[in-house]
């Protein structure tokens, strides 16, 4: 009778410790991506950088190169480590001014999971009207954040130097440079893979592009992987608690979005489990929406993460642009839903776009194809080639 129990309680144990371990293994590999996506943006030179940087220096196209690049990967965790990986490259970084409009863009791109799995509620009308709302209540809060705070910061500079600010607070009390045995032990972990770029090719460009290919499928692999697990060892627990956490105070929710998308390391998790249960009519958008709000702070946690790969005299500015997304939605979220008659327009504008939805299905599919992919791709091309 008793060895049963103990039988399941050791499995259940050896199951736990698996998971830390896959966990900490893949963080381990997404840390070596971001560090080596720097290196070999070192290798590639000066004057292959410049007309991509140039062309960020358009805040409005910054802007849109996030939300597509997001929306092709489906993931902001790794648009944003990117751009951390390029702001604290050792030489020619991405200059934060230009990084900033592109994790604005980030954000924006994110939603676009959730809004698409609202569209296989399209068959029956009252549920697709509820979880349209939800899904496209994240993009309307999103969009009006951006349309706040870009203009803002182009005006005072006030994300860049808040960031900074902090940055310096946390170097001095031994914040990111408190890391560098981890810098040290990626830094040799990286070198096979230094090695090999050498041996196959002799010049530095072709060096560094396939230290970028590497690095790329590393942060990729990594975090989707990561997020697979954490959804397998999460989802059930998750659905189970969102419906408990219902008419809670605002802030318990915003906490408790943030803490669920820090365990499963993104916000699209998150956000999109939401959509179902709003479809099923089990939460309604006023209760959903602190939650998105929070999983829009917990998918912050992956850009501060990557800049601890950061290395270099540069390795500052990796931890400025994740500051700077940490406090964009932040300060996003404080200007905006305390005030009744704010919180309402992405509400309201969710409401009125799921009727219009409804009556005609076909500006639902529009909608996500024409705003994360159309557009982005459509200006990014005439900036480029025109």
């Amino acid at each position: 009778m008793t060895t049963t129990p103990r039988f399941t309680s050791n499995s259940e144990v050896l199951a736990t410790v698996q998971k830390v371990l896959t966990v900490v293994f893949l963080l381990c590999i997404f840390l070596l991506g971001v560090k080596g996506l720097g290196d070999g943006f070192k290798l590639l030179g000066r004057d292959l950088l410049q007309g991509f940087f140039s062309a960020t220096e358009n805040p409005f196209i910054g802007l849109m190169v996030g939300i597509l690049a997001t929306t092709l990967v489906q993931s902001s965790s790794v648009t944003t480590s990117m751009v951390v990986g390029l702001v604290a490259a050792p030489e020619n970084p991405l200059p934060i001014a230009n990084a900033i409009p592109m994790i604005m863009g980030a954000n924006i791109g994110t939603s676009v999971t959730n809004t698409a799995v609202s569209l296989a509620h399209m068959a029956r009308r009252d549920e697709f009207r509820r979880a349209f709302a939800v899904a496209t209540c994240h993009d309307f809060f999103n969009f009006l954040t951006v349309g706040i705070l870009l203009p803002l910061e182009l005006m005072t500079g006030y994300l860049r130097s808040t960031a900074t600010s902090l940055a310096f607070l946390l170097a001095g009390t031994g914040g990111y440079k408190f890391d560098s045995p981890l810098k040290a032990g990626l830094t040799v972990a990286f070198q096979p893979v230094i090695d090999l770029s050498e041996a196959l090719f002799e010049r530095q460009q072709a060096q560094g592009v396939v230290i970028i290919l590497i690095s790329g499928v590393f942060i990729l692999g990594a975090l989707f992987s990561l997020v697979k697990v954490m959804r397998t060892a999460m989802q059930s627990q998750v659905e189970a608690y969102i419906t408990q956490f219902l008419g809670r105070s605002a802030v318990l929710s915003i906490f408790f979005g943030a803490i669920v998308t820090v365990m499963v390391q993104s916000s699209s998790i998150t956000t999109s489990l939401l959509v179902p249960l709003a479809g099923a009519g089990v939460i309604t958008l006023a209760q959903a929406f602190p939650l998105t709000l929070g999983a829009n702070i917990g998918t912050t946690v992956t850009a501060l993460l990557a800049s601890l790969a950061a290395t270099g005299e540069n390795a500052e500015g990796g931890v400025i642009i994740a500051l700077v997304h940490l406090l964009f939605n932040l300060t996003g979220i404080a200007m905006i839903y305390p005030v009744a008659a704010i919180r309402n327009i992405p509400m309201a504008g969710a409401r009125w776009f799921a009727e219009i939805a409804v009556k005609s299905r076909r500006w639902a599919l529009v909608y996500v194809l024409v705003l994360f992919y159309g557009l982005p791709a459509f200006f990014s091309f005439l900036d480029r080639y025109l």
